[in-house]
């Protein structure tokens, strides 16, 4: 069989440098049409790059690419788009002043006479989204849905033009497990029709699950090729890293001595109109209390309220204390901090320099006699953070938006770790990391809890909560359904209350 059968897609020896950097050294690819091809590589390793290349938003340095037997180099998305390569981006690149459907839809619009035709546009729309089963409706704005809401119609608009290639970017970065069955039904039904797809993604037991064939790469450069049932999760992870991870989860650290036993955050029948209902828990000094829930269940509105983002009834104490948490400045105030889901919108200003995202929510600190900002002050503490997290960025002065997915995260861990927070709310805090900036968080939330910091853990991933709680409370359709002990901790049990089927 001959390359251009054998393969939709190959590629030889792609590289590409920025100036003096490096991105991609010597990459190669060969995808098989009707397979998952999973590219794998930590944060910074080149995949975006890659990717960016495949789609023609940038132009390789050197080597050759190959697509039906004929040789590609497409000049613009829209040329890529052309030659049957589409694309599902992480970040999101939907407009919320439009509809589901004007979004689907963009740029191939139906027209006639130069005007667009709203109600074929709308019907095709909903045909689509209707044929990949996707719980949207097609005329709501894009601004009034949720998150995981927004990556399902991410994933619609990327199919709403038929593809020789389709690449996924973390597509089930924020999808509840339902929600990632419907998307994993999609590709199965695209692999039957012949459709190549590329799929990026952290979650190692998604890959397991999805790949026919992986590609590792690391530090811009192609590592190895592995067939799924060939190769394992710990092969994986020691080609990716270069080093093997005995353990994903570190162990627990021993507390300091003469740990407070006490509550430092007990609440008692919080309520938030529309969103949750009753809900109550307390957590201890350096107790990980994990709050499980599929999406929707009011597991991150709970969070938003604790932080002062939500007008709530019932009784919130801090120390023992009552407290009114009527904003984020009341929250931080008495000691609480907040990593939020959304790192790029909420969490981080991607525009500023990393020595700022690190001081803002603790400027207060930095602020001489005159109220100006203690510069030299500022920087050693933000240099402190860089280096007790392992960030790695060339300087404080660079942008945060220029930094990985990781490293972002650990800014934003940064942020809050410098207002020595009492309780550290963490709503999904390895979103979009890979499995080695994964373990680094890990350890730090560890190390937290050592220091007795209390902390409420907010994921999606039931290993996640698993291997790091030492209780889960776990959520069902607003209210707060069971708060089981890590002892008593199994997957079948979490799902059950998770899912109301718990008898």
């Amino acid at each position: 069989m001959n390359q251009a059968a054998e393969f939709v897609l190959s590629l030889r020896d792609i590289r590409k440098s920025f100036g003096p950097v490096e991105a991609l050294k010597s990459m190669r690819l060969d995808v098989r049409p009707g397979r998952v091809h999973t590219i794998l590589g930590e944060n910074g390793a080149g995949k975006s790059t890659l990717m960016k290349i495949l789609v023609g938003v940038h132009q390789p340095s050197g080597g050759e690419m190959v697509l039906d037997g004929r040789p590609y180099a497409p000049h613009s998305p829209k040329d890529a788009a052309a030659q049957g390569l589409a694309i599902v981006f992480q970040e999101l690149s939907l407009c919320n002043n439009l509809s589901v459907a004007e979004n689907i839809m963009a740029t191939h619009e139906p027209a006639r006479l130069g005007f667009i035709n709203d109600r074929k546009l709308r019907a095709e729309a909903r045909a689509l989204v209707r044929d990949l089963g996707l719980p949207v409706d097609v005329g709501a704005k894009v601004g009034h849905l949720s998150i995981a809401q927004r990556q399902l119609v991410e994933i619609a608009k990327g199919l709403s033009k038929p593809a020789k290639v389709l690449i996924l970017d973390e597509p089930t970065s924020s999808l509840s497990d339902s929600e990632a069955e419907i998307l994993f039904g999609i590709i199965d039904r695209l692999k039957a029709r012949g459709t190549a797809i590329i799929y990026i993604s952290h979650r190692m037991e998604e890959i397991m699950r999805l790949s026919d064939d992986i590609t590792v790469i690391r530090d811009g450069a192609y590592v190895a090729m592995r067939k799924r049932d060939e190769t394992s999760i710990e092969e994986l992870i020691a080609l990716m890293v270069g080093r093997r991870m005995d353990e994903i989860y570190p162990p627990r650290l021993a507390p300091a001595p003469g740990a407070d036993v006490r509550p430092v955050l007990d609440v008692r029948g919080l309520s938030c109109a529309g969103r949750f209902r009753d809900v109550g828990f307390e957590v201890r000094p350096g107790e990980i209390l994990g709050f499980f829930g599929l999406i929707g269940s009011g597991r991150s509105d709970v969070m938003n309220a604790l932080f002062g983002m939500r007008s709530t009834s019932g009784d919130i104490r801090v120390d023992g204390k009552p407290v009114r948490l009527r904003n984020p400045a009341d929250a931080i105030a008495v000691g609480i901090g907040f990593v939020t889901e959304n790192r790029k919108e909420e969490g981080l200003a991607l525009d500023a320099p990393v020595r700022s995202n690190i001081s803002m929510a603790a400027l207060d600190g930095f602020a001489g006699k005159a109220g100006f900002l203690r510069f030299g002050k500022e920087r050693r503490a933000a240099r402190a953070e860089v280096q007790r997290l392992g960030v790695r960025t060339s300087s404080l002065e660079t942008l945060a938006g220029k930094l990985s997915g990781g490293n972002q995260q650990k800014v934003v861990l940064a942020k809050w770790l410098l207002t020595r927070p009492r309780v550290l709310i963490l709503d999904e805090p390895t979103r979009g990391v890979d499995v080695g900036a994964k373990f680094e968080i890990y350890r730090i939330i560890r190390e937290l809890a050592a220091e007795g910091t209390a902390i409420l853990l907010v994921s999606s991933e039931l290993p996640e909560v698993l291997g790091l709680a030492d209780r889960i409370a776990i959520m069902a359709e607003g209210e707060l359904k069971a708060t089981v002990a890590r002892g008593d901790l199994t997957p079948e049990l979490v799902m059950a209350h998770a899912t109301g089927t718990h008898q």
